[in-house]
Order: structure tokens, then C-alpha cells, then sequence
């Protein structure tokens, strides 16, 4: 990998975060993982540190069903706070959802690079950063 990057996981499913975070490590392509529970911690996080843009993700995945703010919620306020981040952050939707309707809409969204189905397998991470990195 030519760059660690800081990638962020925004999911409320307990098993899922270690996973993913497990299957990141292994690949040893982050320098720092970012995991909320919700998309209104995450959007917190991002607000708190919009003047350091050292310490905001370079990539984030994102589940739809969430309490308290929802993935599509979350892309409502980052959309209002992308002007303020000095850098490019990259989104990837992932879901456990095959809805039509679901991939349609995150598609239709120019914020999301992708939608994703889960489990996101290693050798699919592994794929999503090297693109990044190109």
C-alpha cells in the first residue's frame, strides 16, 4: 500500500464493527479506523475536527439502517459540510439490503462511490482501496 489511509465505519451492529475493523487491520492499509455506532456521532466527530482535516476520514462506509440518524441522514448533513472539509472523502453505502429501491437511491447520490452489500470480504476491501489509491 502506498498510503494508510483513515478510514471510518459508520454501522450499529457490534459484530459487524469488529469484523470489518479485524479484516482493515489485517490488511494493514489503515492508519487509523474511525467506527460509529450512528451517523449523528459520526457527523459530531466530522464537526468537531472540520479545521483539521488530517484527522477526518479518507474513506467511509456506510450502513442505511441505523438508530437515531440513518445512513441516508447522514449524507443529508454531510452534503451541507462537504464545502467546509479540506479534503476528498470517499463513501461507499453498505447494507445488507438488495432493495432495488435502496441501490437505486444511493446510486442516484453523487456523495456515494458505491453500494455495497455486506459482508464486505477482504478481497473486496482490499480491491475498493487499491482503486482509491490509483
Amino acid at each position: 500500500m502506498n498510503k494508510p489511509f483513515i478510514i471510518c465505519l459508520i454501522d450499529d451492529d457490534d459484530i459487524y464493527q469488529f469484523t470489518f475493523t479485524k479484516g482493515l487491520k489485517s490488511k494493514k492499509v489503515a492508519k487509523r479506523i474511525l467506527v460509529f455506532s450512528d451517523g449523528e456521532e459520526a457527523i459530531d466527530f466530522m464537526l468537531d475536527n472540520v479545521s483539521n482535516p488530517d484527522a477526518l476520514p479518507d474513506v467511509i462506509f456506510l450502513d442505511i439502517n441505523m438508530p437515531v440518524m440513518d445512513g441516508w441522514e447522514f449524507l443529508e448533513e454531510f452534503v451541507e459540510l462537504k464545502p467546509k472539509v479540506g479534503k476528498e472523502i470517499t463513501i461507499y453505502m453498505v447494507s445488507s439490503s438488495v432493495d432495488p429501491a435502496d441501490v437505486d437511491r444511493a446510486k442516484a447520490i453523487s456523495d456515494v462511490s458505491d453500494y455495497l452489500i455486506k459482508p464486505v470480504g477482504e478481497d473486496q476491501l482490499q480491491k475498493i482501496i487499491e482503486g482509491i489509491e490509483s
